[in-house]
């Protein structure tokens, strides 16, 4: 019995061997090599294309249910042109006023409701608001995954079709053999990889003194390792202007969608990374990582100093020889369809800020972090085991703030900036109401607003 088990434990070796072998070689040549050089075959650029031809065939049109002809209905009703608090009032006292006038007597001569008092009218105002903010809710849907107009193989974005043709099911199937059998194995050898060089070469580079050479390392280093990991996604990023690329010294904002915008934009440039000190192996990366390159780490009992962070990210700055510093200002992901307030931090430095848009394409993968659904593992698991991640950046002209404009002014005028060049909604609202109930200074503002329509109005018609 021994004489047949041993040939069949030499020929398993060999077998093995051979694919150990042959694995390793690709991944040396078609990976490795190319994200050391900075060049790509062009083969994620052929399969996106393929991708696209296979949803065409299917593409499912949305079901005409009362459902949807209801969201229509009312996003019709909202949608209008944005006008003033005191215009709509005024709209609402004069038609309030011309229905009174066409039902009272011809005897009637007294004269309309006073514009300088309150008028019952105006509690319709703030009822229609609040019925537009239950049906066409702009802040909370923020929050979700972005709907798609038709079927990615992945989820579905059409709840109301039941139904799935036996032509649509053989493709699912054979989605999920190729994304789980097949990409998830490669993905997760080639995270295993980049993470693994990157920790490794940081802590070598990090024995060398400081200079050029370290320097020099150290950004092929990081380049090399993020551009590997970026392969490990199929990400699929095509960079626009990269004439106003980030440089030393500055400060790069940027939309935030996902945790792995830092990959996205590592893999075309060096960065100074902000943020809190971790543990286990996030905390191994960052120890390894600023052995080799000045990045900016905060103790969790430091992060809410709000003046060392910021005399922290001065002295950065101010030394040119420096990489520029990456910084997120919404403070958590939104959905990749709007931008929200930025924190005025980064913008009281005295430094030029260079924007950056990011646009993420959805029909290929589901780039959004909902931090409150899903943990880390869950989040990379759904990436890998996506079709891709395909997404487009644009470096803006550098900005500067402005004489006489305050760091709030000058963080509105980026973020407008950022929203206009990746097709984002400009919104006004914090992100953190993600997990937090509105301030109650926004409920104040339109108190306060309301207020001043009345008293101004009194007070002209006094002085009058």
């Amino acid at each position: 019995m021994g004489l047949f088990v041993s040939p069949f434990n030499n020929l398993l070796c060999m077998l093995l061997g051979i694919s150990f072998t042959v694995w390793f070689t690709l991944l040396l040549v078609f990976i490795i090599v190319p994200a050391v050089f900075g060049v790509s075959f062009g083969i994620r650029r052929l399969y996106m294309k393929s991708l696209l031809k296979v949803f065409e065939v299917s593409v499912e049109h949305r079901d005409k249910s009362g459902l949807v002809w209801a969201s229509r209905f009312f996003s019709g009703i909202i949608a209008k042109e944005p006008t003033s608090l005191e215009e709509e009032l005024k709209e609402i006292r004069r038609s309030g006023s011309s229905r009174d006038l066409n039902g009272s007597s011809s005897t009637s001569t007294g004269p309309g409701p006073s514009s300088s008092e309150f008028a019952m009218s105006d509690i319709f105002y703030f009822c229609r608001r609040g019925v537009e903010s239950i049906v066409d809710d702009e802040v909370t849907k923020r929050f979700t995954a972005e709907e798609l107009e038709s079927w990615n193989l992945l989820t579905r974005s059409n709840y109301n079709v039941q139904h799935i043709s036996t032509r649509l099911t053989v493709l699912w199937g054979l989605g999920v053999v190729i994304r789980y059998c097949f990409l998830l194995p490669l993905r997760l050898t080639l995270a295993i990889t980049g993470v693994t060089l990157l920790v490794v070469f940081t802590t070598i580079i990090g024995f060398l003194p400081n200079g050029r050479m370290k320097n020099f390392l150290s950004e092929k280093v990081h380049l090399m390792c993020y551009r590997i990991c970026v392969r490990a996604l199929t990400a699929i990023i095509t960079y626009h202007h990269s004439e106003n690329k980030p440089k030393n010294g500055g400060i790069c904002v940027a939309n935030h969608t996902s945790p792995i915008d830092v990959i996205i934009l590592a893999s075309d440039g060096c960065y100074a990374m902000v943020g809190q000190i971790h543990g286990g192996l996030m905390g191994v990366i960052q120890r390894s990582m600023v052995k080799a390159c000045p990045h900016i780490w905060f103790e969790r009992s430091e992060v809410k100093d709000r003046h060392l962070v910021a005399k922290r990210l001065s002295d950065h700055v101010e030394d040119k020889s420096k990489l520029p510093i990456l910084i997120f200002p919404e403070g958590t992901c939104i959905n990749n369809t709007s931008v929200m307030m930025f924190k005025k931090g980064s913008f009281e430095i005295a430094s030029t800020i260079y924007p950056v848009a990011i646009k993420y394409d959805p029909r290929f993968g589901d780039a959004f972090w909902n931090s409150s659904k899903f943990g880390m593992v869950n989040y990379l698991l759904h990436m890998m085991s996506s079709w891709a991640i395909v997404c487009s950046v644009w470096y803006l002209p550098p900005m500067n703030r402005q004489e006489g404009e305050d760091a709030v002014q000058f963080a509105n005028r980026v973020k407008a900036a950022i929203a206009r060049q990746g097709g984002l909604v400009d919104l006004l609202w914090d992100g953190g109401l993600k997990r937090s109930k509105v301030k109650e200074t926004f409920k104040e503002e339109q108190q306060k607003l309301y207020s001043r329509i009345l008293v101004g109005t009194h007070e002209d018609r006094s002085r009058s």
